[in-house]
């Protein structure tokens, strides 16, 4: 059984700094991608960073610049370092990896229970 396990969420006055955590847990063999989404209320769920297993990253134009995404490989832990809080930033923050559990042939996904993140003015 694999598990994400997210932590860090919280309120914070805009203008202010919040580090999101995810550790995946379980029979791993690779992991392929850790990132994060998002879904604001009454909106959809969107991509805000990625970390692919080349170290490559990718953000959303809209967290470009304030949030940084990094990996502590040897924990298969991610992190998201959220700078310059707004409050359009509000939302449930979810981690999603895609990664090959131990003897599989193919790779799976998934996600965590989500962490909530309330930005205030």
């Amino acid at each position: 059984q694999v598990q994400l396990v997210e932590s860090g969420g919280g309120l914070v006055q805009a203008g202010g700094s919040l580090r999101l955590s995810c550790t995946a847990s379980g029979r791993i063999s690779s992991i392929n991608v850790m990132a994060w989404y998002r879904q604001g209320p009454g909106k959809q769920r969107e991509l805000v960073a990625g970390w692919l297993s080349g170290g490559d990253t990718n953000y959303a134009d809209s967290v470009l610049g304030r949030f940084t995404i990094f990996r502590d490989n040897a924990k298969n832990t991610v992190y998201l370092q959220m700078n310059s809080l707004k409050p359009e930033d509000t939302a449930v923050y979810y981690c999603n990896s895609n990664l090959f559990r131990s003897g599989a042939r193919f790779p799976s996904d998934y996600w965590g229970q989500g962490t909530q993140v309330t930005v205030s003015l």
